[in-house]
C-alpha cells in the first residue's frame, strides 16, 4: 500500500501497520513458494537442451576407454554394405562405433559438398552404434562429423568408408564418393581406409558384403592399433578393393592407381509426360511475381506452362512467361548419362583393376601430393606386410 492510499482510507493508524504487515507477510512467503516450484539454475538436470544441437544419441553407452571410430560410406546409410561393417565392428566390441552417413545414394559424388544449402541430420539406429543420417554428400558427413558440432568426441582414431557396391580403380577414384569420404578425413588429418566390391549384377548377392567384411576386419584391426602406436603410413589413405568372391580371394596386395576408366555416354531422351497445364489468371500475376523472385525461371516454381514437341527424340520444352508470353529463344533439352566398360590395355599386374580380375584384394595408397607417391608407397607396403603377419 503506497502513502496516499493511506491517507485516503481514513483508518486509524495503528490498524493501518498491522495490515501492512500482514500483507508483506503474505508476498513473502508466496514469493519464497515460487521460487521453490521454480528449477534450479545450477542443477544440469533441470536446464532444456538447445534446439540447435544435435543429441549424441548414445553418447552413455560409449565407453571411453576405447578408441572411436567414424563409418561413412557413399551407398546411402541403408544400404547392406555399411550395416553389415558396423555390425561387424558393434559385435568385436574393439572399439566406439559411430555412423555419419548419407541417407541416399552418392556413389559418383566425387569430392562434392554442399554450400549456401541447409543440410539435414537425423539420429537413427544402426546395430547399437551411434549414428545419423544426412542430406548431403559423404564429404559433408566426414566434414561435419570431425567438425565437433555433432558428436562429442574430439576425433576418432580412424575414419571407415564403405563398404560400396561396386570397384572403384584407375580414374574412378576420382569420380568415386566412398573414396572422397576418405580423403576428406586424410584433409583433416585423420587416417583412413575406403573399401569397395567388385559387385558384379550377373553374380553378386548381398552376403557377399558381409564376406567383404571379415576379408577386411584383421587390416582394419591392425590400422586402429598401429594408429595408436603412430606406425600406421601417413600422408595417404588406403583404399581396399574386395573381390568379386571374397572367401576365395588370393590374398593382400600392394597395388598401383592405374589409368582404368568408363566411357562416359550421353544419350538423348524424349518425354512421355503430360503437358504442363494452366495459364496464371490476372488476379494471381502479383503472386505470380512473388513466385519469380525465387528463381531465374518462374515456370520451374509452378508460375508457367510448358509445351512439349518432340523434335529428333529430344525433348524441346517452351519456356512460357508469367504473363503467359511464350519465351522462344529458350529450349530445354534432356539427356542422360550412362557408363559403358572401356577395353584396358595396361598389362601390369600389380595395377588395382589387374589385381581385381586375378582375384586380389587389391590395397592402393592414395596420397594427396603426387611428389611423395613413391615414399608412400614404400611405406604403406612395409606397414601392409606387418599388420598382415601380425594378424596371422
Amino acid at each position: 500500500m503506497t502513502t496516499s492510499a493511506v491517507k485516503n482510507n481514513f483508518l486509524p493508524p495503528g490498524l493501518v501497520s498491522n495490515l501492512q504487515e500482514v500483507l508483506l507477510n503474505r508476498k513473502g512467503a508466496q514469493n519464497d513458494k515460487d521460487q521453490q516450484s521454480k528449477p534450479k539454475v545450477d542443477d544440469p538436470s533441470t536446464q532444456p537442451s538447445s534446439s540447435d544441437s544435435v543429441p549424441d544419441v548414445a553418447a552413455d553407452d560409449a565407453d571411453s576407454t576405447k578408441p572411436v571410430v567414424l563409418v561413412t560410406n557413399a551407398d546411402g546409410i541403408e544400404s547392406p554394405g555399411i550395416t553389415c561393417l558396423v555390425d561387424a565392428l558393434v559385435r568385436q566390441g574393439l572399439c566406439n562405433v559411430n555412423v555419419c552417413a548419407p541417407q541416399s545414394d552418392k556413389s559418383v559424388a566425387g569430392h562434392s559438398f554442399t554450400l549456401k544449402e541447409t543440410i539435414a541430420v537425423t539420429p537413427t539406429d544402426i546395430h547399437g552404434a551411434t549414428a545419423y543420417e544426412v542430406s548431403g554428400t559423404p564429404v559433408d558427413c566426414v566434414s561435419l562429423a570431425l567438425s565437433g558440432a555433432l558428436f562429442s568426441w574430439t576425433k576418432p582414431v580412424l575414419v571407415i568408408s564403405g563398404i560400396n557396391r561396386g570397384s572403384s580403380c584407375g580414374h574412378q577414384l576420382f569420380y568415386s564418393g566412398v573414396v572422397a569420404g576418405a580423403r576428406e578425413a586424410l584433409f583433416n588429418s585423420v587416417p583412413s581406409i575406403s573399401i569397395s566390391l567388385d559387385w558384379r549384377n550377373d553374380e553378386s548377392q548381398e552376403s557377399d558384403f558381409k564376406d567383404a567384411v571379415s576379408v577386411c576386419l584383421p587390416l582394419i584391426n591392425a590400422a586402429i592399433r598401429d594408429i595408436e602406436k603412430g606406425a600406421f603410413p601417413k600422408s595417404c589413405l588406403l583404399h581396399i578393393g574386395v573381390p568379386k568372391s571374397p572367401l576365395t580371394n588370393k590374398g593382400f596386395k600392394l597395388t598401383k592407381q592405374s589409368l582404368w576408366s568408363s566411357k562416359l555416354c550421353w544419350q538423348a531422351k524424349s518425354s512421355t509426360r503430360n503437358l504442363a497445364a494452366g495459364r496464371f489468371l490476372p488476379n494471381q500475376q502479383s503472386l505470380g511475381m512473388q513466385l519469380a523472385q525465387l528463381g531465374r525461371d518462374a515456370s520451374a516454381a509452378g508460375a508457367a506452362r510448358k509445351l512439349v514437341t518432340q523434335r529428333k527424340n529430344i525433348e524441346v520444352v517452351e519456356s512460357v512467361g508469367i504473363a503467359g508470353k511464350a519465351d522462344l529463344d529458350r529450349k530445354v533439352k534432356y539427356f542422360r548419362l550412362e557408363l559403358l566398360d572401356k577395353k584396358q590395355e595396361e598389362e601390369d599386374e600389380d595395377l588395382d583393376f589387374r589385381a581385381l580380375e586375378n582375384g586380389f584384394v587389391a590395397v592402393t595408397p592414395v596420397s594427396l601430393a603426387m611428389h611423395v607417391e613413391a615414399d608412400v608407397n614404400a611405406a604403406a607396403s612395409k606397414w601392409i606386410s606387418s599388420a598382415l603377419e601380425v594378424e596371422q
